[in-house]
């Protein structure tokens, strides 16, 4: 494949979506000189862990950020500034996003040729304009490679398409030296690592579920990490029975942590996604507020919990719509214990 010079890859959202990104990386990596990866700020570690990603900046979109900030021209003129010196971008988005704001300002930086999906006339915004059916579900980390291969980029003779990360990962024997193995690390399925946290509450499982989870796992035999964000979350979930190592890790060293377990228990979050990227099978709590289809985690044995057909189904609700949070309330503790059995066997 010709060299494209300088692309830009561009996922302005989490780190989940980030990681899904991975494959389209790769073939924009096969044909390009250099890749840019543009990134918000919930992305930017996952970005760094891509294969294929030879820098990244960093900006928070207006149009796409959780807590969006308002727009002004100085924080134009900052992404038109780092988008200096792009020849060409391929932008990648959600069936709910918009590719046309940020195709402009790339425009402005004089990004000279744009592919993005849009089902949205696009005039002189884009070069290649990738229409898709979004009433037809399919994987993000594909619908995202259809992008790239739409704007002449494959993957390169023996990838497989599936997610990955950088190697080699950081050396996480202070945090699992309890079960070292051969060559000093902990062996392949040593553990089970159960992350309670998500980004949105519609798509969280209730902590003393998880609680219970983590105590019925141990008397089933095996070890258990908690991992996340929130310490309060992770010390009551792991109580006195678990390794708590909430709040203590990098975004490397939790994908490190997660490639060593024999099963992640997580719901539709960013750990989901690490484990798919790593390897390792995947109990998920996953509440259909967006389709399974797209959103599970992509190449690896999974266990969905959760009934898929509770009436938040395809809402993209942040907070439960539906009082008592049906569709993953009425998962019990057992059932996950029997996931994770499933998965180790």
């Amino acid at each position: 494949m010709r060299d494209r010079g300088r692309v830009l890859v561009a996922r302005l959202d989490d780190a989940g979506d980030v990681l899904l990104a991975g494959p389209a990386v790769r073939a924009v990596r096969a044909g390009a000189r250099e890749v840019v990866f543009l990134a918000g700020p919930n992305g930017r570690a996952a970005a760094e862990l891509l294969p294929g990603v030879d820098r990244v900046i960093v900006w928070r979109a207006p149009w796409i950020d959780h807590t969006p900030p308002p727009v002004t021209a100085e924080g134009v003129r900052e992404l038109v500034a780092q988008a200096g010196g792009i020849d060409e971008a391929v932008l990648l988005t959600s069936f709910h996003q918009s590719a046309l704001p940020l195709a402009l300002l790339l425009r402005l930086a004089g990004v000279k040729r744009i592919t993005a999906i849009s089902n949205d006339y696009p005039g002189s915004l884009l070069d290649v304009r990738h229409v898709v059916d979004e009433s037809v579900d399919v994987p993000e980390a594909e619908r995202m490679l259809a992008v790239a291969r739409a704007a002449g980029f494959e993957l390169p003779e023996g990838d497989d398409g599936k997610l990955a990360v950088q190697r080699p990962l950081p050396d996480i024997a202070k945090f699992t030296g309890q079960w070292v193995g051969v060559g000093g690390v902990a062996d392949k399925g040593a553990y089970v690592v159960v992350h309670p946290g998500t980004s949105a509450p519609a798509r969280t499982w209730p902590a003393e579920r998880h609680r219970q989870a983590v105590r019925e796992l141990v008397e089933d035999g095996h070890q258990v990490v908690v991992t996340g964000t929130e310490r309060d979350l992770t010390a009551y979930v792991a109580s006195d029975v678990a390794v708590d190592l909430g709040g203590v890790t990098t975004f490397a060293e939790l994908a490190a942590v997660i490639e060593r377990a024999g099963v992640l228990v997580a719901g539709n979050t960013g750990p989901a996604h690490l484990a798919a990227a790593v390897g390792t099978p995947v109990v998920s709590l996953f509440a259909p507020v967006v389709p399974a289809v797209r959103w599970a985690p992509y190449g690896v044995p999974v266990v969905l919990l959760g009934d898929q057909e509770a009436p938040c189904r395809g809402s993209r609700a942040r907070t439960c719509p539906v009082a008592g949070h049906p569709c993953l309330s009425q998962v019990t503790s057992e059932q996950v214990v029997k996931a994770v059995r499933e998965l180790t066997q």
